[in-house]
């Protein structure tokens, strides 16, 4: 063969070689790339996986989830017709969850006494007796922010609709609700025997035993609005009590605003 013929043939080959190197490099390229992506896509993966991880691991979070949506069913429906399904539904947990949270149903009771009514109790009513100097002026501003919208006076009071239903029945409620209504009276008890040393309460009054009233009074106006699902019931409680609280400051001691 002549040095002549062989020269394109040379050609064609060193043709096909580069061709194939390019092609070599444009795949190395998209195999790189397309690693690239997958990597990406593992590690995004990866987070979220673990931020769903998270969020259904954590344990706080599950378990308020489970007592706020167990008050809310007890507040419609009362502690005995309270249904489980419909709790769990709520909270969107499973029935095992509840239960390693809370060892029973009363268990669960127990902390919506404990861990949602008492602290409601306490910052609606013991908070602002502590802040405010006058007792007298304190307790007329928590009376008459007494909620009166249609669906709190068709509930009615969540403390003492659990009283009535389950203190005749089950002791362990009993003393658990009864350990509530004796911190929410001494509370208010203990403001005005400040108020008397400061000469803002009459002396003659008797400090818990007009706790009590104050009381007594209250729940018995929030249970006849809601026998009646009657607004108009509660305010017209809420304006004999404001003047009933009025009576009680000492001479001098005139109203605020």
């Amino acid at each position: 063969m002549t040095r002549e013929s062989t020269k394109p043939q040379s050609s064609a080959i060193n043709a096909y070689k580069k061709t194939e190197r390019d092609g070599a490099r444009d795949r190395c390229r998209l195999t790189l790339r397309g690693s690239a992506y997958i990597l990406v896509g593992m590690l995004t993966a990866g987070k979220n996986s673990k931020r769903r991880a998270t969020r259904l691991r954590d344990p706080e979070r599950t378990r308020e989830r489970l007592l706020q949506a167990a008050f809310r069913e007890v507040y419609r429906s009362g502690f005995q017709s309270a249904s489980l399904d419909t709790i769990l539904a709520s909270a969107g947990v499973t029935k095992g969850a509840l239960y390693h949270h809370f060892k029973s149903k009363e268990g669960l009771g127990y902390a919506i006494v404990e861990e949602v009514i008492a602290p409601d109790l306490r910052a609606k009513w013991l908070r602002p007796l502590q802040r405010r100097k006058d007792p007298i002026d304190a307790l007329i501003a928590i009376v008459q922010g007494e909620s009166i919208r249609p669906e709190d006076v068709r509930a009615g009071c969540p403390l003492n609709n659990l009283a009535l239903e389950m203190s005749p029945l089950h002791e362990g409620f009993r003393k658990r609700l009864a350990k509530v209504f004796h911190v929410w009276q001494e509370g208010i008890a203990s403001a005005l025997r400040e108020g008397q040393t400061h000469e803002r309460v009459r002396r003659d009054v008797e400090p818990a035993e007009t706790a009590g009233f104050l009381i007594a009074t209250l729940e018995g106006y929030v249970s006849l609005a809601k026998n009646a699902q009657d607004a108009k019931v509660l305010k017209v409680g809420i304006r004999n009590m404001v003047g009933w609280l009025e009576s009680l400051r000492a001479a001098g001691n005139s109203a605020k605003g």
